[in-house]
């Protein structure tokens, strides 16, 4: 009996000892696959997987899928194999249209904080259907500077018109809105303006045409000239220029005019005071000559002599001299 007792112990103790090392053993195969899940979910995202040969699949972060209208900016980054798969510098894609929807823009290049190149690239929804329509990135095949292939697959996403194409058509959600009224402008401060201004511009014509004939009035008033032009104006008539009066009254402005009385030999002395007479020398000196046959030489025949142009003449020579 008691050999029976001592070999059921024995054997208890055995398969004690069996049920240790097995949950030992176990443990150790659960520390390492546990030690190895560690070691996967610290190892980058962005590393390169090698598909054949010299053909990459890269690590690429796409945009997100959905809610896309007309002008949106989408950004496609690539992560640009380093290290061991390092394959020199990528040509990047061509720029323009992309399919009927998008437009390529160029790609960048950028470096993250853990020291990782990135190409990013932009693509502009150019285009939008009715409805809503599924599109996609296009796929792309980089090339490197050692002759590896970098193969980006396409990425589907939708977009949608900014609004229904078909109007409700209830209440104001009309398919036609009419054209908004622009608000009025206040007139009544333009017109104020606009009657302040031309008072102010009837005041200056008026202030410059009280001017000019008080100007006028003064100098018919103080030269010798504008007085006798002034009263050859007011004899008129055809007979002006044969009138007495007449040439009395240019006789007198020229004298006036020398400080002297003139005749025919001293009409040097009055074109040295008055130089701007010298342009008329050759009509004075047949108007002296003229006097000269009509007041001391009588029963003679004297030709016609334009005596109204010549004081005209000599009014406009002074007015040019005052001014």
């Amino acid at each position: 009996m008691r050999q029976r007792e001592r070999r059921i112990d024995r054997a208890g103790r055995s398969h004690s000892r069996t049920g240790v090392a097995a949950m030992f053993v176990f443990a150790r195969a659960f520390a390492l696959l546990l030690l190895l899940a560690c070691v996967l979910a610290l190892t980058p995202v962005t590393s390169v997987a090698a598909v054949s040969g010299n053909l990459f699949q890269p690590t690429v972060q796409e945009p997100r899928a959905y809610g896309y209208l007309l002008g949106d900016v989408l950004t496609q980054r690539i992560l640009l194999p380093t290290g061991d798969n390092d394959v020199g510098s990528v040509a990047p894609p061509s720029i323009g249209r992309a399919g009927a929807w998008l437009e390529r823009r160029p790609a960048r290049y950028e470096t993250d904080a853990e020291g990782r190149r990135w190409m990013v690239i932009d693509y502009q929804v150019v285009n939008v259907a009715p409805t809503l329509t599924r599109i996609a990135l296009p796929a792309l095949r980089l090339t490197s500077a050692s002759g590896a292939t970098l193969q980006v697959a396409e990425w589907p996403l939708s977009v949608g018109p900014m609004t229904s194409a078909d109007a409700f058509d209830a209440g104001d959600l009309q398919l036609m809105r009419p054209d908004r009224q622009a608000p009025l402008v206040p007139t009544a401060p333009l017109r104020r303006q606009a009657s302040v201004a031309l008072g102010l511009l009837l005041l200056i014509v008026l202030s410059w045409l009280g001017w000019w004939l008080w100007r006028n009035w003064r100098e018919s008033a103080r030269l010798p000239f504008a007085r006798a032009w002034r009263q050859m104006r007011r004899l008129g008539g055809p007979g002006v220029d044969t009138s007495a009066a007449a040439w009395l009254c240019v006789h007198h402005a020229l004298n006036e005019t020398a400080g002297h009385v003139v005749h025919a030999g001293s009409l040097p002395s009055l074109f040295a005071r008055a130089p701007y007479l010298q342009p008329l020398r050759a009509q004075l000196e047949q108007f002296y000559q003229q006097s000269t046959e009509r007041f001391f030489t009588p029963a003679s025949t004297v030709a016609p002599y334009p005596l109204r142009g010549l004081c005209q003449s000599l009014y406009r020579a002074e007015q040019r001299h005052e001014r």
